[in-house]
Parts: structure tokens; C-alpha cells; sequence
């Protein structure tokens, strides 16, 4: 295994939301090659309960898009201005920018759980949890490497139904998030800004350095 290039993928997979390009069209091929790389990941009990579901009609793109930004529009609005860190400021003015561009994407991934956990205690939710954000990252790595780039977002989660509805989503599915996947406008990513890992590592001890 070449860790440089692994180290590579790690620390260059970057949320990407300016640098999409909506006008080239995401093939179907590339998007089950993704996934089947993503079902790689473990599930809790080896369930193996996700599901993917992936959206390319124009005006069902579309109506998410205007569930996402009745959400979140005014909200990012306000964060991207309030805020006093420049990175974070920057974050939340990207975002903001995602709410007039997520109907150009060309596809919407939304990976998904074919159970429910609401209210359930903390071990069941991490359980679930940990059954598809996995996989979900995993997805994001072999988009990034197959040249494509995507964001990993939730907004549309506080009217879930709406979306579920929209999609024929059953109710007894839980969606885990929503990726906006298309190929990236170049592909020289580069690491985040990061505080040193011995900052916010503990040894033995909460709070131990």
C-alpha cells in the first residue's frame, strides 16, 4: 500500500462546495463503483442496513434544493456575517452559496438506513450511527479519488418528511444525510488548517496532554 498516496486521499478530501461543476453530467457507472466501495464499510451486527438513494431527475433535484434552502438560507445568512473566525466565516458563506447552486448539481446522493432509532438510548443511536457514517465517508474517499467532490450535509434532516415524500422514502427508512456529488473544478485540494494532534489528545486522563 502507498501510504503517501492514502495520506493524500486522507487529508485532501475537503468538503467541496464552490469548486463543483455543474455543467459536466456524474455517470451512473461511477456512482455504483462508489458505492459498492462504500458497502465495504462495517455495520453494526453486520446488518449491512444502508441504502443509497440516488436522485438525477431535474425537478425532484430541484424541489430539494428548495427544502434545503427554506431551511437554511437565512440561517447561513446570519452565521456567515456574525462569526469572528475568517475560516469559519468562510465555511458558512460556502454553504450559504450551496443554497442557489444545489438544483444545478447533477446528482443527489442520499445514503440511508432501512431502520429507525428515534428516541432510542445512546448505544442503540451510536450503533446505527456508526452503521452508515462510515460508509458514508467511504463514499466521499472514492469520489475524491475518481476525481469528483461532494459536501456532507444535514440541513434538509429538520423536514425529513418533506424530502421522504418527495422521494417515496417509506417511514420506517432514516435518511443520514445529503450528498450534492459532482466532478470537481480541478483536484488540488489541499489540507485544512488543523490545530496540532497533541492539543486535543488525552492520555489515561480527560484533559491529560
Amino acid at each position: 500500500m502507498d501510504i503517501s498516496s492514502v495520506d493524500e486521499l486522507l487529508t485532501t478530501t475537503r468538503a467541496v462546495r464552490k469548486r463543483l461543476d455543474l455543467t459536466r453530467p456524474v455517470g451512473r457507472d461511477v456512482i455504483l463503483q462508489c458505492v459498492r466501495l462504500a458497502m465495504q464499510a462495517p455495520t453494526a451486527s453486520n446488518e449491512q442496513d444502508w441504502r443509497w438513494l440516488v436522485v438525477t431527475d431535474a425537478d425532484k433535484r430541484a424541489a430539494i434544493a428548495e427544502i434545503y434552502r427554506s431551511i437554511g438560507a437565512e440561517y447561513l445568512a446570519h452565521a456567515a456575517t456574525t462569526t469572528s473566525d475568517q475560516q469559519t466565516r468562510r465555511v458558512y458563506q460556502s454553504a450559504l452559496g450551496l443554497t442557489d447552486t444545489l438544483a444545478k448539481v447533477p446528482v443527489h446522493v442520499i445514503p440511508c438506513l432501512e431502520s429507525r432509532f428515534d428516541g432510542s438510548n445512546l448505544l442503540a443511536a451510536a450503533s446505527a450511527w456508526a452503521s452508515i457514517i462510515p460508509a458514508g465517508w467511504s463514499f466521499l474517499l472514492a469520489l475524491r479519488s475518481r476525481g469528483l467532490g461532494s459536501v456532507w450535509t444535514t440541513m434538509h434532516l429538520a423536514t425529513e418528511h418533506e424530502v421522504a415524500e418527495l422521494l417515496g422514502i417509506p417511514s420506517t427508512v432514516t435518511q443520514a444525510s445529503l450528498f450534492p456529488v459532482a466532478y470537481t473544478v480541478g483536484t488540488d485540494f489541499r489540507p485544512a488548517a488543523r490545530p496540532p494532534a497533541e492539543t486535543i489528545t488525552f492520555w489515561d486522563t480527560w484533559g491529560h496532554n
